[in-house]
């Protein structure tokens, strides 16, 4: 059971990365096409990106934020199966839109798969909105 002796979520350290990704791989997050370590690494490594966790040993939660010039994004939000439903989610997203303001961003953005209904409605709570756009990609590997 995760340690919720720091109520306030902090920002990772390299350190964290284990704990955070096992807790992405928990909450199902995770996808063969992306490397979580990755993904985890270029969110520290410059200013307009970071991880904001709760809980010590087994983490509580996480959410990745970024800033890209334009929109805040928000990715990895992840609260531990056995910690769901006691507002740590909503935690974590006050903490990434208080972090996304203090940088200017002017909107959050965020990605759900479209059968992911839980997450849906948690978001919707939260007063984010179907956005009329349509996410394209192409992955850039060789």
């Amino acid at each position: 059971m995760p340690d919720l002796s720091e109520p306030t979520p902090r920002e990772a350290t390299p350190a964290d990365a284990p704990a955070v990704i096992a807790l992405w791989e928990a909450c199902g997050l995770t996808r063969p096409w992306n490397d979580p370590l990755a993904d985890f690494t270029r969110a520290l490594a410059g200013p307009i990106s970071t991880i904001l966790i709760m809980g010590q040993g087994p983490l509580a939660g996480s959410v990745m934020v970024g800033f890209d010039g334009h929109r805040g994004w928000v990715y990895y939000l992840a609260v531990a199966p056995d910690h769901r439903r006691h507002g740590l989610g909503r935690i974590l997203m006050a903490e990434a839109e208080a972090w996304l303001r203090a940088r200017g961003a002017p909107k959050i953005q965020l990605m759900v798969r479209d059968d992911n209904h839980a997450a849906l409605g948690f978001y919707e709570a939260l007063g984010l909105e179907p956005q009329k756009v349509v996410t394209l990609g192409k992955f850039l590997k060789d």
